[in-house]
C-alpha cells in the first residue's frame, strides 16, 4: 500500500517503558505486537497490528527524554515522496527542524519538524515500511487534529507544504472547525485554541483512534491505569474523549454516537 504525498499515514508512541506501553495498548485496542531488534538483539521498535494489518508502533524514548521524566508522546507522520525536499519547503515557510532527516535502516527516511506556531509533526518517506495498512476501523488511526491559536497562518503553512485544501463549518458550540483534504480524501482537522484552553498549553497535533463504543473504551482504559483528560462528549463527527495511557501519553478516541434510549 503506497500512501500519497501529504497524507497522514502512520502514528507511533515514544515511551520510557516500551514493555508496559505494549501491554496497555494490546489490551485496550486488541492489537498484536511484533518486536523489532537490532543486530545486537536490543529491542528498537514494536509494530502493532489489528487483525494482521499494521496500524501503529511504539519505540523507546531517547535517554535524555526518559531521564527528564517526559511522558510518552504520540507522533503523527505525513507520507512524503522526499523527506529532504519537504524539509526544505517547511523551513522556507517558517517551520523548524526538530530532528534532521535520517534513514531508518531500509524501512524509510524520516524527520521531525515544527510548524511556525511550534506544533510538532513528523515526515515519512517509505522504504520497505509503507505505513499503516488500515484506517478508520475500530483500533485504527482515524483522524489527526491540529490545535492552534492562529488558524489562518496554520492553513497557509500546510497548504504551502502539503497542498492541503480546506473546508470550514460552524460548530454548535460556537467555533469554526476546519477540515483539511488531500484531493478529495479526508485527512484531518484544525481546531482553534480559544480562551478556554490553558494558556500554558502549546499548539499541538493530536492522533485519534476509532473505537466501537467510546464510553466502554473509557471504562476499560481506566481499568488499565489510564486517565481521562476530557470525558466523553458528543460532536458532529462522533463521541470523543481525550485520554492518557498508564504512563501519561495523550491521545483521543472517537466512536459512534450513542443510540437514543
Amino acid at each position: 500500500m503506497t500512501h500519497p504525498n501529504g497524507l497522514f499515514s502512520w502514528a507511533d508512541l515514544s515511551s520510557p517503558d516500551v514493555a508496559a506501553g505494549k501491554l496497555f495498548y494490546e489490551e485496550l485496542f486488541s492489537w498484536t505486537s511484533e518486536d523489532q531488534h537490532d543486530p545486537a538483539a536490543n529491542l528498537i521498535y514494536v509494530l502493532f497490528s489489528k487483525d494482521g494489518d499494521l496500524v501503529s508502533g511504539i519505540g523507546p524514548q531517547p535517554p535524555e527524554m526518559a531521564g527528564s521524566g517526559m511522558p510518552p508522546v504520540w507522533a503523527s507522520y505525513v507520507a512524503v515522496d522526499s523527506v529532504d525536499e519537504t524539509v526544505a519547503t517547511v523551513t522556507a515557510n517558517g517551520g523548524t527542524v526538530i530532528m534532521s532527516a535520517m534513514d531508518v535502516m531500509d524501512s524509510g527516511r524520516m524527520a521531525i519538524l515544527a510548524d511556525p506556531s511550534g506544533a510538532v509533526f513528523s515526515l515519512w518517506q517509505a522504504g520497505t515500511h509503507q505505513g499503516a495498512e488500515r484506517f478508520n476501523d475500530p483500533g485504527c488511526m482515524t483522524w489527526n487534529e491540529l490545535a492552534t491559536r492562529d488558524v489562518g497562518s496554520s492553513k497557509a503553512f500546510y497548504e504551502a507544504v502539503f497542498g492541503w485544501r480546506y473546508e470550514e463549518a460552524e460548530m454548535p458550540t460556537g467555533f469554526t472547525y476546519t477540515t483539511f483534504f488531500l484531493g478529495e480524501r479526508f485527512n484531518g482537522g484544525i481546531i482553534p485554541m480559544n480562551e478556554d484552553w490553558p494558556a500554558e498549553m502549546p499548539p499541538h497535533w493530536m492522533v485519534y483512534f476509532r473505537v466501537d463504543d467510546t464510553d466502554d473504551a473509557v471504562l476499560r482504559l481506566k481499568g488499565l491505569g489510564g486517565s481521562i483528560s476530557v470525558p466523553p462528549f458528543d460532536s458532529p463527527g462522533g463521541r470523543i474523549s481525550v485520554v492518557g495511557d498508564a504512563q501519561g501519553g495523550t491521545f483521543s478516541i472517537i466512536g459512534p454516537m450513542p443510540t437514543p434510549a
